[in-house]
């Protein structure tokens, strides 16, 4: 109409504002999180409960741990690598001066398996030797045990070997030595360095092998030697019937460089340092010379010999893992029982977030209580262990971090597979009684006290999720050495990491049926 006023403009809708992410998105969810966790009362006290546990109960178990060898505490000499050794044989030795080498012909190599006589070459135990049982010559820093080394040797089982300073091993001629099938062996030292060889027929002569020897004297011992480990090598070894015992037959021996003593000299390596039941004697006719010797030169592995493993400070996260599990499944499956959940994820519909954001935040929280529980029950553990005259076994610093930051690691992924087995159950128990049979009954059956064939220990701890806690093992195999490779003494038969893995790989698939569940299912 004229002269109406004109319609005023119709305001435009201004724009749905989106979500921020970051601080006003998931880190809004992150803090709720947070701050739903740290003021529950109950949860923050199970947190500081696992690491108290876990100490708690590694002292106990250390403090109930006693050992003692007659005068000498359990307790393994040390090799040039910082590993734990076995170093004990019979040596007919002199001093070498300098450069020079020793060459000889083994014509056999026999053996009894105890009870043996302690004269060298008789016994009343039955005849036979074991695989690693060994004879031959060797160059050697000196009679201490632990000292560096170079060696060619005849074994039982395994043909003829260079080995050197207790880990290294080369493998030579095949087959046994015997009158109609010698071997002939030579060590060649020049400086630090020794160079192995052998021959079948003393004319025609193969190098087995070179060792690089840091520090070895001017001055070292040298000559022929003879040792068998015992029957059944290993924790579960019987030592009662007596040891068993090699016996060597040498001939053709032949020495270059500067020999001043000119006089072979029989000693008992290894006797004085607490070593079991160490026999041996050497007899010499004409040219001819026989050496018997128990004992091995080798990497000590399992039990008394090897020392307890760095482990057995850390049995009592087992028990801090449940409380952590306890506390992980809570944290979600209190939401469902009280009917909470629904209010929850009506503040937060990306569910996805909510499932990430109580991940994140348990994952954190057991990891810095299972660093700190860890780290306090390794330094109390070793102390207390040798307190009791136990040897633990040696392990490098960046072993130890490993085996601290890996329990930690462990308690943490644990906690966070119990956290979606909570939100897949919706109940707390449900999912601790499944961490409980997964985690730890394998890890009681196969580890802490083993109940089971070495067979089913094996099993359960490569495809269970208690694999993880190969993440604490220090101990290693060595193929030179026959032993019972149990998990009780450190041996796990997936690599520390791997096994961890295994884990990993148990939790990734629980947090996904979590997650599909989580967005499928009714509040």
């Amino acid at each position: 109409m004229p002269g109406a006023p004109a319609a005023a403009p119709r305001p435009r809708s201004s724009p749905r504002p989106r979500p921020r992410r970051g601080r006003g998105g998931f880190g809004r969810v992150l803090r709720a999180e947070w701050t739903k966790f740290r003021t529950v009362r109950g949860w923050v006290i199970g947190v500081i409960v696992a690491p108290l546990v876990t100490v708690g109960l590694g002292y106990l178990i250390s403090s109930g741990i006693t050992c003692s060898q007659g005068p000498h505490p359990c307790s393994a000499p040390v090799g040039p690598g910082g590993e734990s050794v076995t170093d004990s044989f019979y040596f007919v030795h002199q001093a070498l001066r300098g450069n020079g080498s020793i060459t000889v012909r083994v014509t056999s190599l026999t053996g009894t398996a105890g009870p043996a006589s302690s004269g060298g070459a008789g016994g009343q135990g039955t005849a036979g030797l074991q695989p690693w049982s060994k004879a031959g010559i060797l160059i050697k820093a000196g009679t201490t045990p632990g000292s560096a080394y170079a060696a060619m040797l005849v074994t039982a089982g395994h043909g003829v070997r260079m080995q050197y300073d207790f880990t290294g091993d080369t493998a030579g001629l095949p087959g046994a030595a015997s009158p109609a099938s010698p071997r002939w062996l030579r060590l060649t030292r020049s400086g630090g360095t020794v160079t192995g060889y052998d021959s079948a027929d003393g004319s025609h002569w193969v190098r087995a092998g070179t060792a690089r020897l840091p520090g070895l004297p001017a001055t070292v011992q040298a000559g022929l030697f003879a040792a068998s480990p015992p029957p059944g090598q290993g924790p579960t070894a019987v030592h009662a019937a007596g040891p068993a015992e090699a016996t060597a037959t040498f001939d053709h021996i032949g020495l270059r460089g500067t020999w001043p003593a000119a006089v072979w000299t029989g000693t008992t390596a290894g006797a004085d340092s607490g070593a079991r039941q160490a026999t041996g004697g050497f007899h010499r006719t004409g040219g001819t010379v026989t050496v018997s010797g128990s004992g091995d030169i080798a990497p000590a592995v399992g039990g008394l010999d090897g020392g307890m493993p760095l482990a057995e400070t850390l049995t009592g996260a087992f028990a801090g893992l449940i409380a952590l599990a306890v506390v992980a499944a809570m944290f979600v499956g209190a939401e469902y029982q009280r009917g909470l959940i629904a209010v929850t994820l009506a503040a937060s519909p990306r569910r996805g977030q909510v499932l990430a954001a109580k991940a994140i935040v348990i994952g954190a929280v057991t990891f810095a209580a299972g660093l700190a529980g860890a780290a306090v029950a390794v330094l109390v553990g070793k102390r207390v262990l040798h307190a009791h005259g136990a040897f633990v076994a040696p392990a490098s610093m960046l072993t130890q971090v490993r085996v601290v930051a890996g329990t930690a690691a462990l308690l943490a992924v644990t906690a966070v597979l119990a956290l979606a087995l909570g939100s897949v159950l919706r109940r707390g128990a449900d999912a601790v009684t499944a961490v409980i049979a997964g985690i730890v009954l394998p890890y009681l059956l196969a580890v802490a006290t083993p109940l089971l064939p070495a067979a089913a220990s094996d099993w359960l701890l490569r495809v269970t999720p208690a694999a993880a806690f190969a993440v604490q093992g220090t101990s290693v195999r060595y193929p030179q050495v026959s032993n019972a490779y149990l998990p009780f003494f450190g041996y796990y038969p997936l690599p520390p990491w791997t096994g961890f893995a295994v884990l990993c790989g148990y939790t990734a698939l629980a947090l996904a049926l979590a997650a599909v569940l989580l967005r499928r299912r009714d509040a």
